[in-house]
């Protein structure tokens, strides 16, 4: 990630901003495989499952709903649990770790991760890894090592896939997972190396994920890094509310806006949009399954209203 965008993600909300319009709708359909629906909260705010019809109506087929704390994490399976076009994937944030460990509640929230990996519409661990942008200390960073750690062997003993946050730590990342030995599907949710590194994540078998900062114009290491991969690796997501692609910086992202990066990185890569698509929708289903299995119906309604509010006594706790 460059500094720019990381600044813009993480600067104080300004004036209401409203959604951008659709783009045209994709030929060959494709999955958003990391998105934060909880978090949709633009200048008008939309309901999750207008979320899903905006996508749906664009040619995104489907989404991996991810969870950052055990509050959203169960808010993530239980819409998987009745939403055919959701899958879920089940994490502790790595920046969560420190203060979990120092207060005596990691091994809880663990506990609880590994008991949400049980569903069947549960997907992936994720996202977790590590984060050494403001880490502080030699242990605030065991703290996530040892977080990341269970993570990884939480996704091995359930079968699941692995989503990677990795920040300022690529290095590091790399070599946890060869330590410990990586699950048999590793994916770096919103890639932030370079060539180099793309090479080497890809060479180990992994996917690097890219979101729309591909389309940004300091961005060119991700569009170097989208040239020498195999396309057999390559995954494409929102990291909604974030990270929305030019021409729309700074508005709300979505993944009804999938469109306007996979069509940037075809065009950058000299392919035809829907071929890349073809290959990217049979990627994504390779790491994930498939979203057909039938999903139940939930007890607690399509909607649990308390997330918020439970997210936030955790967070403050």
């Amino acid at each position: 990630m460059t500094d720019a965008f990381l600044r813009a993600r993480e600067a104080p909300d300004g004036p209401p901003r409203d959604y951008p319009p659709l783009p045209e709708a994709l030929v060959v359909p494709v999955y958003d495989n990391h998105t934060h629906l909880e978090m949709a909260d633009g200048g008008t705010p939309l309901d999750y499952r207008e979320h899903l019809d905006r996508a749906s109506s664009v040619g995104v087929r489907g989404v991996v709903q991810v969870g950052t704390d055990l509050a959203t994490s169960r808010w993530s399976a239980e819409v998987a649990s009745h939403e055919p076009r959701v899958l879920a994937a089940v994490a502790i944030h790595p920046n969560d770790a420190p203060e979990l460990l120092a207060t005596g509640r990691l091994d809880e929230h663990l506990a609880g991760i590994d008991e949400l990996a049980a569903r069947p519409r549960v997907r992936a661990v994720g996202e977790t890894g590590l984060d050494f942008f403001r880490t502080e200390g030699e242990a605030e960073r065991d703290a996530q090592y040892r977080s990341f750690e269970a993570h990884i062997e939480i996704a091995k003993r359930r079968g699941l896939a692995l989503q990677i946050h990795d920040r300022d730590a690529h290095r590091e990342v790399v070599a946890t997972l060869a330590r410990v030995g990586a699950p048999e599907r590793v994916v770096f949710h919103c890639f932030s190396g370079d060539a180099d590194f793309a090479r080497l994540v890809a060479e180990r078998g992994w996917y690097l994920s890219f979101a729309g900062t591909v389309t940004f114009k300091n961005a060119q290491n991700l569009r170097d890094a989208l040239e020498v991969i195999p396309r057999s690796r390559i995954l494409i997501e929102t990291d909604a509310p974030y990270l929305t692609p030019t021409p729309f910086r700074g508005r709300p992202n979505a993944p009804y806006l999938i469109p306007h990066t996979l069509r940037a990185m075809a065009a950058h890569l000299g392919t035809d949009a829907s071929m890349l698509a073809a290959q990217i929708s049979s990627n994504t289903e390779a790491v994930y399954g498939h979203w057909d299995d039938e999903p139940v119906e939930s007890p607690r309604g399509p909607f649990a209203p308390e997330v918020a509010d439970e997210r936030r006594a955790e967070r403050h706790a």
